[in-house]
């Protein structure tokens, strides 16, 4: 197991290494002045040549790559001229030096993710901090959500083959994948936000903390969870019911599952004890997908909604051409990808014991 993790670790800083390349001059190819960029509206030669000298625009395409990937690099490597880009500043790098090597320090760090274009230098690691645990609260709920009621329905749905229950489910779920997920949003806020309002109580637009009537401070408003939470949850849940109903429909023929009902047991016995716990592997692979994509952002549905999570920072960085945003958040979903993979792998030798991680 340890043997395995380690390789997957290996491989996985592999993926990001190719991450961060193929974002770095994905995006440096764009046409556009970074420097411009920080500048706004203002004109001025002088601070242009400044901004271009601090931030190591002025080298050449491939120099600036080794700067990035030093930057986001956990052990990276520093000059001692304070004039040099890599120079080892206090207020820039977080870090623990481990050696110095004549004009060089070598460094343990925090990945530095540079420094937002619009937001006034503001560092994009303290953007990314205060917008991802929106995110992720949100798709917590939403993935409790389809994991709760598509188990449940999945496993009804397959106990109750080809009745009328199991129909109506399929058609539920043939509509739930069909419809996309902005113009659910947009129903869901329309009708339960605006329509029935006053029966539901809850709000078009909202997110999770709010500022109160004085301003004097924000307060976590539970409410404004739900519609997004239910619009994000839709499509994993049918995906889920339908995984369930299949999978257990293939469980419960087999041999063992046979003799489980030879010697007596229940059904609802069968089903616990010997059946669902197999049955979940392609269940687990679909929901490891599903909420690694809500917490890369829900885009459309942080978006109509007015919830504040990583999937609305990206649409307004790349509205604004923020191009240290848009890079330090597909790196750290990137990231977020690679962990969950890992945990599903353990997960699985955990519900199956007939798979083995070598």
């Amino acid at each position: 197991m340890i043997r395995y993790l380690f390789n997957k670790i290996f491989y996985g800083f592999l993926t990001l290494f190719g991450v961060v390349t193929v974002i770095f001059f994905l995006f440096n190819i764009l046409p556009g002045d970074p420097a411009r960029m920080l500048m706004g509206q203002r004109e001025d030669t002088a601070q242009l040549e400044n901004i271009r000298k601090k931030y190591g625009f002025d080298k050449p395409v491939f120099t600036q790559y080794l700067y990035y990937l030093n930057d986001v690099s956990p052990l990276s490597f520093h000059s001692k001229d304070k004039e040099n880009y890599t120079f080892l500043s206090e207020g820039k790098y977080t870090h623990q030096q481990l050696f110095s090597a004549g004009t060089t320090n070598v460094v343990l760090k925090y990945p530095y993710l540079r420094e937002s274009f619009q937001k006034n230098g503001k560092s994009v690691s303290s953007v990314i901090s205060e917008t991802l645990p929106n995110t992720a609260v949100l798709a917590v709920f939403a993935i409790v959500i389809a994991i709760f009621f598509g188990i449940i329905l999945g496993v009804f749905s397959a106990l109750y083959k080809d009745t009328v229950f199991d129909r109506v489910i399929a058609v539920i779920s043939t509509l739930g994948m069909s419809v996309p997920s902005f113009f659910s949003a947009i129903l869901f806020a329309w009708f339960f936000g605006f329509v029935l309002h006053k029966y539901t109580n809850l709000e078009m637009t909202g997110s999770l903390y709010e500022v109160d009537n004085f301003g004097e401070g924000s307060y976590i408003q539970w409410k404004n969870l739900i519609l997004p939470a239910v619009v994000l949850g839709i499509r994993p849940l049918v995906v889920v019911i339908q995984l369930m109903r299949n999978s257990l429909l293939e469980i419960l023929n087999q041999d063992y599952v046979r003799t489980a009902k030879a010697k007596g047991l229940t059904m609802y016995q069968v089903v616990k004890k010997h059946a669902l716990k197999n049955a979940l592997n392609p269940v687990v692979t679909a929901i490891s997908g599903w909420f690694a994509s809500m917490l890369a952002g829900a885009v459309f549905v942080e978006y109509i909604f007015n919830w504040n999570g990583l999937g609305k920072e990206i649409v307004n960085a790349l509205n604004t051409l923020d191009l240290p945003v848009i890079m330090g958040s597909v790196l750290v979903i990137a990231t977020l990808f690679i962990i969950i993979n890992i945990l599903v792998d353990v997960i699985y030798s955990w519900l199956d014991p007939r798979i083995r991680l070598n």
